[in-house]
């Protein structure tokens, strides 16, 4: 027998617009019919229902979180109130993740990606519908973000101010906005599988060997190019590697025929560009021979003026621009 989800009618927003997509992602709910109301009637006939009704049950699959008392997190390690969107992943993401890779049950892979989709992509979802500043309300941006995250697009497919719509039509924007929030979780969690998952190997082998590459063992060398932030702080983090014994250059491969190397600071945050200790004030801005002759290491191509990242024509020059960074 097909089953019904159920959400809200009228003006919508991307937390419930991405838990329907989620729950068809679902055995139970793969095929399920959509019914949008906010008659308690028709609601009360539904199997599940996301973001409007006044109850969080997951017995009866009922799944709000507008009512007076909700507090309900992720995890102990998260803060941010849950919406439809949060709901409905703590419940049921598992089993979206598994299935998107082709897992037949749930392993350590999956829980680490549907533990990273939470953080990565569905948190700021919650955080959003909630009401809730990513930053305290005494910072003043530097600059204002692009109107194009997925929040934003979900929320430009409903009616204009002035351009009304037909019930219909809004129920068929609706649908659209759903399946494009969906599109791109799955693209999240695949690209996390597909390329960034893998590279924790990568991270994992040049901190084996980070020795060999300076005695401080504070400068590790990747075999390839891969994003190795956020691995790198979690091993760091699972080794004790705090204080004077964290990483502060990693060193890597460029992807073209020249086989250049890069030098990259290690910054404090993955998503941030301060560093815990910048390449040489001395050497910023400059290039090429010149870049050489400040440095004192032959190959230099470049410094950027921001002092987060250079370059050197081989792997030993980038190891010897590491080791003199230190010093400096």
């Amino acid at each position: 027998m097909v089953k019904t989800i159920g959400t809200h009618s009228g003006h919508f927003h991307c937390d419930e617009a991405l838990a329907v997509s989620l729950l068809k992602k679902t055995k139970e709910f793969k095929g399920a019919n959509l019914v949008r109301t906010r008659d308690a009637t028709k609601l009360a006939e539904c199997d599940i229902v996301v973001d409007v009704g006044g109850v969080y049950d997951p017995a009866t699959h009922r799944y709000d979180h507008h009512q007076r008392g909700f507090t309900e997190t992720f995890d102990d390690k998260h803060e941010t109130k849950l919406s439809s969107a949060g709901l409905v992943y703590k419940h049921f993401g598992k089993e979206v993740v598994m299935n998107l890779l082709g897992k037949s049950e749930i392993d350590d892979d999956v829980n680490m990606l549907y533990q990273k989709t939470y953080h990565g992509f569905v948190e700021a979802l919650d955080a959003n519908d909630n009401g809730i500043s990513a930053y305290p309300n005494n910072i003043n941006p530097l600059y204002k973000e692009s109107p194009t995250s997925i929040y934003h697009r979900v929320a430009k497919k409903n009616p204009t101010w002035n351009i009304p719509m037909t019930d219909v039509e809004i129920d068929a924007r609706f649908v659209e906005a759903s399946d494009m929030a969906g599109a791109e979780l799955d693209d999240y969690v695949l690209g996390l599988s597909n390329n960034w998952l893998p590279a924790r190997s990568l991270v994992v082998d040049a901190l084996d060997k980070a020795s060999e590459i300076n005695a401080s063992g504070r400068v590790i060398a990747l075999e390839r190019a891969c994003p190795w932030k956020e691995h790198l702080l979690d091993l760091e983090k699972e080794r004790g590697l705090t204080g004077d014994k964290s990483i502060l250059y990693v060193l890597y491969p460029e992807t073209s025929p020249e086989g250049n190397w890069r030098i990259q600071c290690v910054p404090l945050r993955a998503e941030g560009f301060e560093n815990r200790k910048s390449l040489p004030e001395s050497w910023r801005g400059f290039r090429d021979d010149e870049l050489s002759r400040i440095s004192g290491v032959e190959g230099g191509i470049f410094i950027h003026a921001g002092g987060f990242i250079g370059g050197n024509k081989t792997r030993d020059g980038a190891c010897q621009m590491a080791k003199l960074a230190l010093e400096l």
